[in-house]
Formats: C-alpha cells, structure tokens, sequence
C-alpha cells in the first residue's frame, strides 16, 4: 500500500485555508482525509485544522485492526461528528469565527475495503483497471440544480454559484454525514481532493496521472496544471494506493 498527499495556496488565496493528512495506521492499513475551510479572517483554516485533527484523533485512538463493517462504519461517522462539534464549539469562542466550517472528505482503506465519509465538496474518487469514478456527491447549490433537473452538468461548470456550499463541518450543531462502502479486487487508488483541483482537473486527466504512477509526481503534476489554469482556490489531495 502507498501513500502520497500534498497541499498548495494556489495562485489568487493569501492564505491556505485546506489541510491534507495520510497515515498508515497498520500493514495495508491507512487513513487520508481533506478538509477545505471556509471563514474570513482566517477562520477557515482555523475550521479545517480542527476538523482534520479531530478526525484522526478519533479514528487513531478507537481504530482497532479486527473491528467489522458496522463498527468501522460506527467509528468514521463519530470522528466527523466529533469534528464537527469542536469546530461549531471553537466558532462560538470568537464573533469573528462564528459561521465557520470546513468540508471533509476522508477514506479508511483496509487491504480491498474502502470506507469513506464526505461532508461538502471536497470528493472522493476510486480507480481502478476499468476507470475511474466520484464516490462522493458534493454537497453544492449547482448539485441540487442539476439533481432536479434545473441545470445540465454543462451549465454547472460555469454557474455563477457553483461554489456556494449546502453543507459543512462545524457551521450547525450537528451535521449530516454521507457514508459509502466498497470492496475492490484488483489493483484500486482512491483519490481524494478539495474542489480547488477538481474545479480544474476532469476525471480522464486525474486517472491518467495517478493510476499506476508515482503518486507524489502524480499530486504534483495536477496541482501545477491547476495553477497554469488560474489556480483560484487553495489545492489538496490525497491518494491511498495498493
């Protein structure tokens, strides 16, 4: 299993306000998550360092190597929900932090299984032999149009409000999680990045560069064409890899 993960301001953001970590949590055992803060006066970065603490505090701490799917299940929900109380709580100590939050996107990965959780728009993306395809839905204005029927994935490319947000960690008390579970055969990558990559890089370009190549060449070459290509928001992602 392999490991690769890295974070960039872009070309427009004074600051980065996205947080990336990957650990190995035993053997053909590991752990990533991505979580794009959203805040002035820093509060987004203050929300997604946070969350992505709180995350894998509690998935290290509870994670044990003979837990079933339930369990796992059980234990990616809390972490995020754990998360998403410290960053609500942490928004209420300051006026200038309330309204804070931070998407999350994150998988644990045990040999073939993969068990992902996803708040916001950040995605999460599984390839393998056959391709490659968005395990996520984001959580997004443009999303729902689309999902009724209002606008064409066309149209959503270029709405002016594609990157306003329905739901995040941290804004409400509590938040609702989605939760995929899959199991895989052969060889797989699971991909995951916040939207200042996936606003720029199509499906065919992330497979072609991470899918069986060397994944930090990989994450380096699609952050430096999303700069080329205006590199407007902060760039991260994150890839486990068999």
């Amino acid at each position: 299993m392999f490991l690769a993960s890295a974070t960039d301001i872009g070309k427009k953001r004074s600051e980065n306000q996205d947080r990336v970590r990957a650990e190995f949590l035993g053997d053909n055992i590991a752990c990533a998550a991505v979580c794009d803060g959203m805040g002035g006066a820093a509060s987004g970065g203050v929300a997604s360092q946070v969350a992505i603490d709180a995350f894998f505090k509690r998935v290290t701490e509870n994670f044990r190597a003979d837990m079933n799917d339930n369990s796992i299940r059980n234990l990616m929900l809390n972490a995020v929900h754990y998360a998403n109380t410290l960053v609500y709580e942490k928004s209420r100590e300051d006026i200038d932090k309330n309204g804070m939050g931070t998407t999350c996107a994150a998988a644990l990965v045990i040999d073939k299984k993969i068990y992902i959780v996803n708040v916001g728009d950040s995605r999460a993306y599984v390839m393998n032999n056959d391709g490659i395809r968005q395990v996520t839905t984001d959580h997004t204005y443009v999303e729902m149009l689309c999902r009724s029927g209002q606008i064409t994935p066309e149209e959503a490319k270029v709405h002016p409000m594609r990157n306003v947000i329905t739901k995040a960690v941290g804004v409400e008390p509590d938040v609702e999680v989605d939760y995929f579970e899959l199991e895989e055969e052969g060889n797989f990558s699971v991909f995951l990045c916040s939207d200042g990559l996936s606003g720029y890089c199509s499906e065919e370009l992330i497979y072609t560069s991470v899918f069986g190549n060397n994944l930090d060449n990989a994450i380096a070459q699609l952050t430096e064409y999303s700069n080329e290509c205006g590199g407007k928001d902060n760039i991260s992602a994150a890839v486990i890899a068999n």
